[in-house]
């Protein structure tokens, strides 16, 4: 039978303050799943007009699918925030993008209509499970020339992609690194950053009882100066340091989506509405360019170009990634619309769920610029992929909701 598609909208996002991963970090003895756990359950305090029994699908990503990240996370998170036994649930895998990909996961099954209401999210506790921990990759994938054993080291592929434009150097990194770690800076002061953070109780043998409110891994007051006297770990004399890549982090992000008729009738906000996604490959080597393929391909669907969009929150796994999509689209380093509180140069990067860390931000910034219409959040995925999510703002005037009637 004929079948209408529902309008996919982005109610709300929240997330733990990031970590460092590691004995002395945040969430060193903190279990990963209570990081997601806390996140579900502080969405669904803040949006108290959501039944939960109309939560109908929770779907949380990790790449480390191991111990406190396992077991179907999505079904036992669901369950242990509180949600109806009815409420089903589901892990998710794409490295990086583990959470992104949960979110259009979500989103295309309640665009066909299987559901209504969901959440999706994302948990990385790199100081307990190590990128890594316990695969066993095929070895036939570089015995026989599929790959450069550089593709499976995240930072040698960045340094990949500074021999493929050697116009992306060391200096324009370091310089766009400090920018993120000021404009992080600013937002913390602000208070752009705090709305949507979840505070966690913490736990540690030796420092006893805590409460993390703030993130862990930024470093304010950052200099050129600083970042040059750092070493470049995966090439001697190479341009890939701690201070120009996002570091190890722990840390976990949830948001709630759902048709827009169902967040009306619910009087749920809308703070965005989807309008097209797309996931790509591209060579492992140079994984760092996978969001411009994906971009391409999403604003291709959407009908848009890049000069349609009015912001952009593009994921910091690697300086010289960023700034490989600013030069292919013709957008200054320095471009004000482009992650205007910060990246995860400063934030961190806590693998599968930096993806709603990006959306919860573009979302806030939708509100400050009713101006804008579209926004564009991307990210670089471990094996040589890209994955790419354009939302409409709902404030814009040309805005049409799926009732018909304008913002």
């Amino acid at each position: 039978m004929p079948r209408t598609l529902q309008e996919v909208v982005f109610v709300d996002g929240v997330r733990t303050p990031f970590g460092k991963a590691g004995d002395k970090g945040l969430y060193a003895q903190t279990r990963a799943d209570d990081l997601v756990i806390s996140c579900i359950r502080e969405l669904l305090r803040r949006n108290p007009n959501l039944p939960k029994d109309r939560v109908e699908e929770v779907a949380v990503a990790a790449t480390t699918q191991i111990g406190d990240q396992g077991l179907t996370l999505g079904r036992l998170a669901a369950l242990l925030s509180g949600l109806p036994n009815t409420t089903p649930g589901y892990s998710v895998d794409r490295m990086c993008a583990g959470a992104m990909t949960a979110v259009t996961n979500v989103a295309s099954s309640i665009a066909f209509g299987a559901y209504d209401v969901a959440i999706a999210g994302g948990v990385e506790h790199m100081g307990r499970h190590p990128m890594g921990e316990g695969v066993d990759p095929n070895p036939r994938i570089v015995s026989e020339k599929l790959v450069d054993p550089s593709a499976l080291v995240m930072g040698s592929t960045a340094e990949n992609l500074h021999d493929r434009f050697p116009q992306l150097t060391k200096a324009r990194c370091d310089a766009y690194a400090v920018r993120s770690q000021d404009k992080l800076a600013a937002a913390y002061a602000n208070g752009k950053i705090q709305p949507d953070l979840v505070p966690m109780a913490t736990r540690h043998a030796e420092k006893g009882w805590g409460l993390a409110t703030v993130d862990e891994p930024p470093r304010p007051g950052t200099t050129i100066e600083d970042l040059g006297a750092l070493k470049t770990p995966f090439r001697a004399h190479g341009n890939v340091t701690a201070g120009n890549a996002a570091g190890l982090n722990d840390g976990a992000t949830a948001c709630i989506l759902a048709s827009e008729k169902s967040a009306h009738e619910l009087g749920l906000p809308v703070k965005m509405r989807l309008v097209s996604y797309a996931f790509v490959g591209v060579e492992p080597e140079v994984m760092g360019i996978g969001p411009v393929p994906a971009a391409e391909k999403a604003l291709a669907q959407a009908g848009l170009g890049i000069e349609d969009i009015g912001l952009f929150e593009l994921n910091e796994a690697f300086a010289v990634q960023v700034l490989a999509f600013l030069d292919h689209f013709g957008i200054a380093d320095d471009d004000p619309r482009v992650n205007e509180y910060g990246g995860a140069i400063a934030t961190g990067h806590p693998l599968a769920s930096s993806g709603v860390r990006l959306m919860t931000q573009l979302a806030a910034q939708f509100e400050e610029h009713p101006e804008v219409r579209y926004g564009l959040t991307a990210m670089c995925i471990g094996i040589g992929m890209g994955g790419c999510v354009i939302w409409e703002n709902p404030l814009h005037a040309d805005y049409v909701a799926d009732d018909g009637k304008q913002a």
